[in-house]
């Protein structure tokens, strides 16, 4: 995707303009062709979104996200710029109403986001911190399948790589910052909870 004023509301008009075209569902490869013509961080804006939009309540829809960011992760850290996804989760298809109604639940969201989101401490989306950025993404993704019977787990971490996604995309590093610390942040006082 190219630099533009509003690239979160963008990632919803690019699915909603998939579904005018009067399908039935949306496949994953669908989406992801898509919005990975311009930016690899364009499609995981994507996945990270849908799971903190109501289509997270669809069982195992969480893991299916995870292993999509993971992938995505995974493959932005080995300096690729064409995705690759196993078919089991390019071919995995939403229905055209509930993506539809996640798209329209996400709305405020991606104004409130593409409103904040400016160039800052650009320094900070380069190698080695943009390393740094994509391995968070990526060990996100890891964990969400194994959290997906703890309730709203999976959105956090959803909101999380949302959040260093769309950084990534505008060239914000405060707001990629701001998300790294306060995650370490949010840890630690996990693990300070278990000792």
């Amino acid at each position: 995707m190219t630099q533009t004023a509003h690239p979160v509301e963008d990632v919803l008009d690019k699915t909603d303009e998939l579904l005018s075209e009067g399908k039935d569902c949306l496949t994953v490869s669908e989406l992801m062709d898509e919005l990975g013509v311009k930016s690899i961080a364009a499609v995981l804006v994507a996945p990270s979104l849908a799971l903190v939009s109501p289509l997270s309540g669809i069982p195992l829809f969480s893991s299916a996200c995870g292993m999509t960011i993971a992938l995505i992760s995974g493959q932005m850290l080995m300096g690729r710029n064409h995705l690759w996804l196993p078919s089991f989760l390019s071919k995995r298809s939403l229905s055209a109403k509930n993506t539809q109604k996640a798209t329209g639940a996400l709305r405020k969201v991606a104004a409130w986001m593409d409103r904040r989101f400016k160039k800052r401490l650009q320094w900070l989306l380069t190698p080695p911190f943009l390393r740094i950025i994509q391995f968070v993404c990526l060990l996100c993704g890891l964990i969400m399948p194994f959290l997906e019977i703890l309730p709203f787990t999976s959105s956090i971490l959803g909101g999380v790589v949302a959040l260093l996604a769309v950084a990534m995309l505008t060239g914000d590093g405060l707001i990629a910052l701001a998300t790294v610390l306060l995650l370490m942040l949010g840890l630690g006082g996990l693990a300070s909870q278990f000792m």
